[in-house]
């Protein structure tokens, strides 16, 4: 049981439900055009009064994060960056369940952050609103602002320009998260893609926009990982599918489905086949 006090919060999986790469900027980041949605699930953070600030991770997908230096934690980043941006000199034992892959395109580390900023602010009471939460954000990383908005936004620069879009088209879709159990490297991604802009996103309704368009990171990443075909192959013959894709840098690949039905027969079929994939059967927010 938790102790009194002990705020937790879900590290919602990001998707990308259309990705466009337009050009490699002077600074070295790419200009990106993506719709942001996110699942109902994700990796599970609580945070709880402590002396200093302290963190241990759990969870099914825990042993992938084992060699890291706990200092380059995003979560312990975010509580430091946190703490010294208000002057806060209160603690936090963090606790991160892990139960989504890492390096899979989903938001991960990205996500969990986020997390780690709205526990913190509602575990030191800080106002949830303040500008500066949004700013550490952006240091963080370039996901890092949409995940700690959780809602369907359209992102321009690194991604991290943010606008808000029309998401009534979109809140509860089911959908089904795929993995072959590969991780990727984002850099590598990115580094193999092929300079190539190919248009713009389209605005408007968003699921519309994300139907019409596409992830220029696709074909580097089937490159790097060719069992990501496999994946887009059985998602995109689901009956009652609406889209599959892959999201982000992947290797994870989603697909929108019409009724909760149809996304819980497409997940039992998958399951069966190829029973080695990570699966997650959700809905979007």
């Amino acid at each position: 049981m938790d102790e009194p006090g002990t705020v937790e919060e879900t590290a919602f999986a990001k998707i990308n439900l259309a990705l466009h790469v337009r050009h490699r900027r002077p600074d070295g980041y790419h200009a990106l055009e993506t719709l942001f949605a996110f699942a109902a699930d994700g990796d599970r953070l609580t945070a709880a009064p402590a002396d200093g600030l302290e963190l241990t991770v759990t969870g099914p997908f825990a042993a992938a994060l084992a060699g890291d230096d706990p200092a380059d934690n995003l979560v312990l980043r975010a509580a430091v960056a946190l703490r010294d941006a208000f002057g806060v000199t209160a603690g936090a034992a963090l606790r991160l369940d892990k139960r989504l892959p890492v390096a899979s395109g989903i938001g991960g580390g990205s996500a969990d952050a986020a997390a780690a900023l709205r526990a913190l602010a509602a575990l030191w009471t800080l106002p949830a609103d303040d500008p500066r939460l949004g700013e550490i954000a952006g240091r963080l990383g370039a996901d890092v602002p949409a995940c700690l908005a959780s809602r369907p936004v359209r992102g321009t620069a690194r991604g991290d320009v943010l606008a808000p879009v029309d998401e009534a088209g979109l809140a509860g879709m089911p959908l089904l998260l795929a993995n072959p159990r590969a991780p990727l490297s984002t850099a590598a991604v990115f580094a193999g893609w092929d300079g190539h802009d190919r248009g713009a996103l389209a605005e408007g309704d968003p699921l519309a926009a994300a139907l019409a368009g596409r992830n220029d990171l696709e074909p580097p990443a089937r490159a790097l990982v060719p069992a990501i075909d496999a994946v887009l192959a059985r998602l995109g013959e689901a009956a009652g599918v609406r889209l599959a894709r892959m999201s982000g840098s992947g290797a994870t690949c989603f697909a929108l489905f019409g009724t909760t039905a149809e996304c819980a027969a497409a997940a039992r079929s998958i399951a069966d086949r190829q029973p080695g994939w990570w699966l997650l059967e959700t809905r979007l927010r």
